[in-house]
């Protein structure tokens, strides 16, 4: 039985995706790194913040925010990255492929939804 968050995965879905108590140990790892992140990124900037407060003198208040807003920016950071590691994971475990991330992507919609107009324009379609 695997758990995927609070709720237990039934057998059988476990059976048909092997990979997917490897992917759900990837992601809680992602999840606990980035929560480590926020707090000792907190923890540092405040103490660096206390530091260089001699020189410049401003409110706690902001001590507090700046710490919070670095550290939030930080953990998102680390987070996305660990989670995007996760789902390549999952990924080659599914299909048996890593994904080309440098590869540049298709065209959007929208500009396929363009020419795709033009070009029915031009065949005498309207």
């Amino acid at each position: 039985m695997v758990n995927l968050g609070l709720t237990r995965v039934d057998d059988e879905l476990v059976a048909k995706h092997p990979g997917l108590e490897r992917y759900a140990a990837c992601q809680s790892h992602a999840f606990m790194k980035g929560t480590g992140t926020f707090i000792l990124g907190a923890v540092g900037l405040f103490a660096l913040q206390k530091i260089l407060q001699k020189r410049l003198a401003y409110p706690l208040q902001w001590n507090l925010l700046v710490s919070i807003v670095g550290s939030s920016v930080g953990s998102y950071a680390v987070t996305r990255w660990e989670t995007q590691k996760c789902s390549d994971l999952w990924l080659l475990l599914e299909t048996g492929k890593v994904p080309d991330r440098l590869q540049p992507q298709s065209k959007s919609l929208s500009e396929s939804a363009v020419h795709d107009r033009n070009d029915r324009h031009f065949d005498g379609f309207v």
